[in-house]
């Protein structure tokens, strides 16, 4: 499968981060190699904020590399609108970030989860990059 289009949720964004080697970074690479885009709406980008602007990550990587790591998806992604009217996965939480698959028309949703509810963009829960490309 070829993702152009791909929205990835807070927990996989986070372990891309903090462990840079890691088969999550290489999402984040293989979608900057084949030319993708990432989507954020306000709300993914916000809980992706909250939590890695925490201070339990100090000890693992330094304040201002998270603000740059942050600053540098904002730079890059694709803002897409959402109004919270999907409510079908079991983790509520969850929502927001198949809401903006669907309305930023991505080609694939990345979670390190199981995903649940509804699947009507594909959803990628094991970090594989062959898949990607």
């Amino acid at each position: 499968m070829r993702v152009e289009r791909c929205v990835v949720d807070t927990n996989v964004l986070i372990s891309a981060l903090l462990q840079p080697s890691g088969r999550t970074a290489e999402i984040l690479g293989a979608i900057r190699a084949a030319g993708g885009v990432l989507l954020f709406s306000d709300e993914t980008f916000a809980e992706l904020a909250s939590r890695l602007l925490r201070p339990k990550f100090d000890r693992y990587v330094v304040l201002a590399t998270r603000q740059r790591f942050l600053a540098d998806l904002a730079g890059v992604a694709e803002w897409v609108t959402i109004t919270g009217i999907v409510h079908v996965c079991r983790d509520p939480d969850d929502d927001k970030f198949l809401e903006t698959a669907i309305n930023g028309d991505a080609d694939c949703l990345v979670t390190g989860c199981r995903p649940s509810g509804p699947r009507p963009v594909p959803w990628c829960s094991d970090p594989d990059t062959a898949k990607l490309s």
